[in-house]
């Protein structure tokens, strides 16, 4: 049977004789807990010795040491019930990369986290990861990484196999030499948690954004060459100048608009997509170092190596 919407999967009672013994500063929710980078960040709370709440739109996982509510993020009434009694919520819901629906973008990375903000507020909360909205007794600040990958990763390694299997990774971009920050998602739930154990001791931090990344900026093209090749597929080989491939792409946005009145297209190649592919887009994490002493704990190397070892059920056959 289904559980009701706002209600905890596990029994109440149950749980509560559990988490009993944690004190509250160790009782935290994560929410969007069910994805790619929740359910890494539950993983590494409870080895830190955390009760976790988990909220979100359905249970991604089974997990005895946690407590699910499965809810609408933007329902104050569903979203109320994760959040008393915990003092830190790590907001990690969002919708994924690839989705092309700008309400859905909206609704809950702007309504869902104003709503977010103010439950946490109702219930008491004290640490918000993921939001600003400095307050006196409540502290928030907002972790930014970019380009997450890592194992379970449900988008960036998938759908790039997916594209090589149907022959659309043989062009690089522009010259190849974009420098990109990617960012494994053992480091980014690093920084989560290092910001909150922070933040209760420094509310100098609350207010305060910070970038999260393995600080070690790689040519797009070399990181996506060392992933295919580790799966047995050939890298991209030949070159398309830039401008070329994103005057192509315009092109091709204003004939899928040109037509939306009588077919609906959705192409995968968009000027947005070139840009990302061909465009330097790498961030300091500085401020983070200084502030709160943060550094990547897995290397880029063994980053991607972690990754293509858990991707080898796509590994092609020779």
């Amino acid at each position: 049977m289904e559980p009701a919407v706002s209600e905890p999967v596990r029994d109440q009672v149950a749980w509560t004789h559990l988490t009993e013994d944690i004190p509250r500063a160790k009782k935290c929710t994560v929410i969007g807990g069910s994805g790619f980078l929740g359910q890494h960040m539950v993983e590494q709370l409870l080895a830190r010795g955390y009760a976790v709440n988990v909220f979100d739109i359905r249970q991604g996982f089974d997990n005895p040491q946690v407590q699910f509510f499965v809810g609408d993020l933007c329902s104050r009434q569903d979203l109320y019930p994760a959040l008393k009694g915990v003092n830190t919520v790590f907001h990690c819901a969002s919708p994924p990369p690839s989705s092309n629906n700008k309400e859905l973008f909206y609704r809950v990375n702007y309504s869902g986290t104003k709503n977010v903000i103010e439950t946490c507020k109702e219930a008491g909360v004290q640490v918000v990861l993921g939001a600003n909205d400095p307050e006196k007794n409540f502290l928030t600040t907002a972790i930014r990484p970019h380009g997450i990958f890592g194992p379970r990763d449900p988008q960036l390694v998938p759908i790039l196999i997916e594209a090589a299997r149907n022959g659309k990774m043989k062009f690089v971009i522009g010259n190849g030499k974009n420098l990109v920050d990617f960012t494994f998602v053992d480091n980014v739930v690093h920084g989560h948690i290092l910001a909150a154990e922070q933040l209760s001791r420094d509310t100098t931090l609350g207010g305060k954004a910070f970038h999260i990344t393995n600080d070690e900026p790689i040519p797009f093209w070399t990181f996506l060459s060392r992933i295919l090749t580790g799966l047995n597929y050939e890298a991209p080989k030949y070159y398309i100048p830039y401008w070329v491939a994103y005057y192509l792409a315009l092109l091709l946005s204003l004939l899928v608009m040109v037509v939306s009145p009588v077919i609906q297209l959705q192409p995968t190649f968009t000027p947005i997509r070139v840009a990302l592919a061909g465009t330097f887009h790498y961030y300091s994490c500085e401020r983070a170092k200084k502030a709160m002493g943060y550094q990547p704990l897995v290397t880029m190397d063994d980053a991607v190596e972690r990754t293509v070892q858990s991707f080898r059920h796509l590994q092609r056959v020779k």
